[in-house]
């Protein structure tokens, strides 16, 4: 039985869907989500962010940032990453908000890691399910983020590889840290 996975950053725009994208390429059963109160993404300056709520379409906010500034958000590759999106689904969705049930969860940020484990720990357990909820430590930025999908394919494909992922864990994590120099955290969680 396939594994269902979720990648998880802050605004389910960079990371998560960079992963996303390389995990539905190799076929895995994958949703991607951000943790934020709303999708932030840089503006012009730093005191000017550009900011959508949770389920603004990816074809919006593309649009959106080439009408404000269509070199700016070509050369700081907004626009790619918006482009890319709305090819792997329709909108960004906030994980707070789905009611799914995954068998492994990976965040790209240890601040998203704490809030994904909290919003589980927080949630009314009615089954008793395990998941798998780890964190790879990923800078926010798209050339971080490319690097870091392939890592994170290495590791689903491990965990997709094992009978008893939770028998198994900590020898995935210790032979991806050999192979991949980064040493994911991981909690395992309740349903």
């Amino acid at each position: 039985m396939k594994k269902r996975y979720a990648m998880v950053c802050a605004s389910n725009m960079n990371r998560s869907m960079e992963a996303h994208n390389t995990l539905k390429d190799a076929n895995f059963q994958v949703s991607s989500y951000g943790v934020g109160s709303h999708v932030k993404l840089p503006g012009p300056n730093a005191k000017s962010p550009n900011t959508y709520p949770f389920g603004t379409p990816y074809q919006f906010i593309y649009d959106d940032l080439k009408a404000k500034d269509e070199e700016l958000y070509t050369r700081n590759s907004l626009l790619y990453m918006a482009d890319r999106n709305l090819k792997v689904k329709l909108a960004p969705e906030r994980w707070q908000d789905n009611k799914d049930r995954f068998d492994v969860v990976l965040a790209f940020e240890e601040s998203v890691f704490e809030k994904v484990v909290e919003d589980l720990q927080n949630r009314e357990q009615t089954s008793g399910a395990s998941v798998l909820v780890l964190n790879l430590d990923v800078k926010d930025s798209p050339q971080e983020a490319a690097l870091a999908a392939p890592h994170a394919l290495e590791l689903c494909e491990m965990l997709e590889a094992s009978d008893d992922w939770e028998s198994d864990v900590d020898h995935i994590v210790d032979e991806f840290q050999q192979k991949c120099g980064r040493r994911p955290l991981y909690s395992i969680c309740f349903y």
